[in-house]
């Protein structure tokens, strides 16, 4: 199949999207960010995406894009592929730095502008809730009315977000649907998407054709990177499920209970590639990629994507 369009959550085209069109911008921060009508942007400049170091050795997992608007607040925008705590200190730090960058040397504590941090999660962080938008701010510990102004977090947990979840904000909706709906696989665009004028352009800019060969070398590049960091990540964590049984299994059980487990293991690491098989697929990537990240058989993938 021929690829009409690319994922706009990867780090190729988020930038393409976001990092040069203000009118799209604040279109997705005045949608997304818990802004009241007297809040809404109105006006944005874009700041050097320097100001906030990558994280280590998820260089390849992180878009930053970073901008202030006419009343001098500062919104930093990041798209991740993969929760970690190592991220959520990283957001804390970049908006930190953005905060207490603002203030020059005589000037009032009391000019500091708020600092907003908007957090696009491909990946599910909160099981325990089926919420998706997650919003914090400096708050009473026994009364959230007294509020620390100057620190704004919104992290968006993409994988739970449907279309019926939120009914009343349109613009919401439309964007996440944006984020969430057009991946490699998609041939046709649904008209409300079109019909937006900022969304219309950003779905114009995902175009393959728009793309050179060695834009599109990069944005494969990408997904493969994605795929190997999501593979070693469930490696990780069956290894230690695995230890940790085997430890548990020294201090005394029985040899029916071992295979019993071992049994167990074989099936959940199945089970937990099935899922991964799911997911890399359903962010567009190839069955034979799916299959090579996974070990799982070619024949169970292709299964996987007529389901």
């Amino acid at each position: 199949m021929v690829m009409k369009y690319l994922d706009p959550k990867a780090d190729l085209t988020f930038k393409k999207i976001f990092g040069n069109h203000p009118k799209r911008l604040i279109s997705l921060l005045n949608a997304l960010l818990p802004l009241s009508e007297e809040e809404q942007i109105q006006e944005i400049k874009y700041l050097p995406t320097e100001l906030v170091p990558q994280l280590e050795g998820g260089k390849n997992t992180i878009v930053d894009v970073l901008c202030t608007d006419v009343r001098g607040r500062k919104f930093c925008v990041e798209m991740q592929m993969e929760w970690s705590d190592a991220f959520q200190q990283r957001v804390l730090f970049n908006a930190s730095k953005l905060y207490v960058s603002q203030a020059k040397k005589g000037g009032k504590y009391s000019e500091l502008q708020p600092v907003y941090s908007l957090n696009l999660i491909n990946d599910i962080f909160a099981h325990d809730t089926p919420d998706f938008i997650h919003n914090y701010r400096i708050v009473h510990d026994k009364d959230s009315n007294k509020i620390i102004e100057g620190l704004h977090f919104t992290f968006i947990e993409l994988p739970k977000f449907t279309p019926h979840s939120i009914a009343d904000k349109r613009m919401m909706v439309l964007w996440l649907r944006f984020l969430t709906e057009i991946n490699s696989n998609t041939k046709d665009i649904p008209a409300d998407l079109l019909n937006d004028p900022e969304i219309g352009k950003a779905v114009e800019d995902l175009e393959v054709s728009g793309f050179t060969d060695a834009e599109l070398r990069a944005y494969d590049k990408f997904w493969d990177s994605v795929s190997v960091e999501r593979t070693l990540l469930d490696d990780r964590y069956q290894k230690g499920m695995e230890e940790g049984m085997e430890k548990g299994m020294e201090k005394g059980m029985e040899k029916g209970m071992e295979k019993g487990m071992e049994k167990g293991r074989a099936e959940g690491k199945h089970e937990a590639n099935t899922e991964t098989a799911q997911r890399l697929l359903a962010m567009g990537l190839s069955a034979e990629q799916v299959a090579k990240a996974t070990q799982l058989p070619l024949e169970i993938i292709k299964n996987l994507s007529n389901t």
